[in-house]
């Protein structure tokens, strides 16, 4: 029975100090990018969007959690030049059709749940708002000792973003804007 004792208060003093705590890796947000693509009929426009801050949670080497606030207000468009509509686009995205950025200046995503899929590869169920409402989203990170990427695909209808879009207004022809749009981030930490 001694050893029986020894033997289970060895186990419990390994385990114990084998424990791993959760780290918090912030990100740098100057290094970390936000590239959006939105897709209309007649083409498409691309741009950025700048994170105000946001961090990862690590347990050992895996990804348990993040959090990350977008400031809407850095919203750019970047296939457009000077003079070419990039100014009047810039604000219209940011007008009550689409943004609302006055009112709503930050999005947030909220990891929920985390699936590890292979080594540095997980599926991520997060909580993301925008415009004050919250939907479920999924998506793939991918991660590295100091980064972490993914592209996400939004169907910006459900935030109450219907400006332009088929599924919500007839006749539009080819001035229709497709509902979804792609967002493609790297994250340095």
């Amino acid at each position: 029975m001694k050893n029986f004792k020894a033997i289970a208060l060895a186990l419990v003093v390994v385990l114990a100090t084998t424990s791993v705590s959760a780290q918090t890796k912030k990100v740098d947000v100057t290094k970390s990018t936000i590239n959006w693509t939105g897709k209309k009929v007649t083409g498409q426009h691309e741009g950025t969007v700048n994170l105000k801050d946001g961090s990862l949670v690590y347990k050992g080497k895996n990804v348990v959690g993040g959090a990350f606030t977008v400031d809407m207000n850095s919203m750019i468009v970047t296939d457009l030049k000077e003079g070419q509509g990039k100014e009047k686009l810039e604000g219209h995205l940011k007008a009550d059709d689409f943004f609302g950025t006055d009112k709503f200046a930050t999005a947030t995503l909220v990891f929920k749940k985390i699936v590890t899929k292979s080594p540095n590869l997980y599926t991520v169920t997060a909580d993301l708002t925008i415009k004050n409402i919250t939907k479920p989203v999924i998506f793939d990170l991918a991660t590295t000792a100091n980064t972490a990427t993914t592209n996400l695909k939004i169907d910006r209808t459900k935030y109450d973003i219907k400006y332009g879009s088929g599924s919500f207004f007839d006749n539009l022809g080819d001035k229709a804007i497709n509902d979804n749009f792609d967002l493609t981030v790297a994250l340095k930490f």
